[in-house]
């Protein structure tokens, strides 16, 4: 039993951590990018608002909202939402940034069957995040003191089992 609890906690952590490296990657890379001015000198905005142009897409706005690294496409309300950095910014990571965003306006548009089942997925994936944090930290200090750690586990594990099949349902939509 002890050593159950103790590869669950390897787990965890070591899922924990190669998240944590995930993202450190990709903000460096994006830092990195964003020194790296456009040929065209066109912005994010005006980058996303050609595509669309181009594919003949006229319903779907673009707007600006707050955060870094906070960009997605809204298939709700079609609008691709950009942070200020990718919206105004006139270099090769913005235009990344706004492009691929677009590309899930274009996904929509031609009903990528992948993409209207990732979204569906959205609620349960947002409630898992929200329950996997807290979970963790109850078994993680109240579980032996109340013996039900084995089961605060199992349920940190369903609840990264819908994160992960999110994940994997994401690649083909991102790519």
């Amino acid at each position: 039993m002890q050593n159950k609890k103790i590869c669950s906690i390897l787990l965890i952590l070591f899922f924990g951590g190669l998240s944590f490296y995930v993202s450190h990657k990709l903000k460096s890379k994006f830092k990195a990018y964003s020194q790296v001015p456009t040929s065209s000198g066109l912005s994010g905005a005006e980058i996303a608002e050609r595509m669309l142009r181009d594919n003949n897409i006229r319903d779907v706005k673009v707007i600006s909202v707050q955060g870094q690294l906070t960009d997605h496409y809204n298939p709700q309300n079609k609008t691709i939402n950009l942070s200020a950095d990718v919206y105004s910014g006139r270099n090769v990571a913005a235009a990344a940034v706004a492009a691929h965003e677009t590309g899930h306006a274009v996904q929509h548009a031609t009903a990528y069957a992948m993409l209207g089942f990732r979204s569906a997925m959205v609620p349960a994936v947002n409630l898992s995040s929200r329950m996997i944090s807290i979970i963790f930290m109850v078994a993680l200090f109240g579980g032996y003191a109340f013996n039900f750690f084995q089961q605060a586990i199992w349920v940190v594990i369903i609840a990264q089992s819908v994160i992960t099949l999110f994940s994997l349902v994401t690649l083909p939509v991102e790519i």
